[in-house]
């Protein structure tokens, strides 16, 4: 049974007991929001050592970061060091894209990451479909299941699926300045133009629903024609998907199987609030897993700088997890510094929001860590900073440079004139 079925009947699990205490929410208040589809927790049955979240109303904002090799890059033991990485700097969970023609070594590394990976861990099943059927436009559902219960097997707690992307959306995307930016988006769109046929993920999805039951696999329902440019932000194109993909949420919460939504993409500051809104309400309530969003297309190196501005504001507006951008986003795939470093800032911008929103552990550790400014507690201040390695490389440069700063009750900004300092009367 999913966790959903088991609380609908009255079954508290571990994994459900587990969040509530690292929440630090009422146990009766997460048993309505996994009822109601409000919150959801990853947890796939063959996921072996998983330590489980929780998404969605009342939980802290979570953080995804995306791994996997492409065909211009595959090295399994870098895969694994970007896990160890992401892990270290904090990340909730990962997302394995890897999109290679070897289809042994996508097999390969996933299971290596899901074997080392304590937290939830996500992939995109199209994407090995594609490479099966020996081209995108070969894809049968048949082809697409098989890859999707082989993931599911393997132990992957969450699986995009892009089954809003349907045949009647295709005219409307020629009204567009960039066209489709998803890459599963983009597979399915060539595949029905080829075929004159309606996505075969829509037209089967209840198929795909069996396997996520049978696994307790969290559907998420892919963004395929989120807007890759301001100028196409919260058109019809992206509308119309929208309300099919509230559809498709309702059919899974009916089969008992855990569901979030993906969401935009490029979006300009003033439409963030409305977007977030759009799909809280079409898609009643259900979880909001959002790329960025990006609310300018003009950040390049810069891009995970403008991803967490764009996801602290559609956090605050009730956006559930955020999903990283490196600063590699629109150049090419990252290393383990821009992964290291999509991680932490997309980490600030669910922080930001969450203390907007109440959150009562990070209001507490903004509270502590004013104190340990206060108190010049400059070893808790690095342990209760977002990223405390860069915390100790600063303070230890600073140190270095003029050794009296290493037991003193200022910095190297203000010296002795300091205002706390001075404020106390020293």
């Amino acid at each position: 049974m999913t966790q959903l079925i088991k609380v609908r009947q009255g079954i508290y699990t571990d994994i459900m007991a587990l969040v509530d205490e690292e929440e630090g929410v009422p146990r009766a208040a997460l048993r309505e929001n996994l009822i109601n589809g409000w919150v959801v927790i990853p947890a796939n049955k063959s996921h072996k050592f998983l330590h489980p979240i929780g998404i969605g109303k009342g939980l802290r904002v979570k953080v995804n970061a995306n791994l996997g090799a492409s065909p211009a890059k595959s090295d399994l033991e870098d895969e694994l060091k970007k896990l160890d990485v992401t892990l270290k700097a904090g990340a909730d969970t990962v997302m394995d894209l890897t999109v290679l023609k070897d289809v042994v070594k996508i097999d390969d590394i996933r299971r290596a990451l899901i074997e080392k990976c304590p937290v939830p861990i996500g992939t995109v099943p199209i994407y090995q479909a594609a490479v099966e059927a020996e081209g995108f436009e070969n894809m049968s559902i048949d082809n697409y299941l098989r890859v999707f219960e082989k993931h599911a097997r393997d132990g992957v707690d969450f699986a995009t699926v892009h089954a809003g992307v349907t045949r009647e959306a295709i005219s409307l995307l020629e009204k567009r300045l960039l066209g489709v930016v998803s890459r599963g988006g983009s597979f399915l769109v060539r595949w029905m133009k080829k075929h004159n046929r309606q996505s075969f993920l829509y037209e089967h999805f209840d198929k795909v629903l069996d396997i996520a039951k049978e696994y307790d696999v969290t559907i998420s329902l892919g963004d395929g024609l989120r807007p890759g440019a301001i100028e196409d932000s919260t058109d019809e194109a992206q509308v119309s998907e929208l309300k099919i993909i509230s559809e498709l949420a309702d059919k899974c919460r009916d089969y008992g199987v855990q569901v979030m939504i993906e969401g935009p993409g490029h979006v300009p500051l003033h439409e963030i609030e409305k977007n977030v809104k759009l799909e809280k309400e079409l898609c009643k309530g259900a979880p909001f897993y959002v790329l960025g969003p990006l609310p300018t297309d003009i950040a390049t190196g810069y891009d995970h700088i403008a991803c967490a501005i764009g996801g602290a504001l559609a956090a605050f507006h009730g956006a559930d997890f955020l999903c990283y951008v490196t600063p590699k986003e629109h150049i090419g795939l990252p290393d383990l510094d821009d992964v290291r470093e999509g991680v932490i800032v997309t980490k600030l911008a669910a922080h930001i929001a969450d203390v907007a929103r109440g959150n009562r552990q990070a209001v507490e550790r903004n509270k502590r860590m004013s104190e340990a400014r206060r108190d010049f507690n400059w070893d808790l201040m690095q342990e209760l900073s977002l990223d405390p390695k860069k915390f100790h490389v600063l303070r230890k440069a600073e140190c270095d440079k003029n050794p009296i700063l290493e037991n003193a009750d200022y910095c190297s900004m203000c010296g002795e004139f300091c205002a706390v300092r001075v404020y106390k009367g020293k």
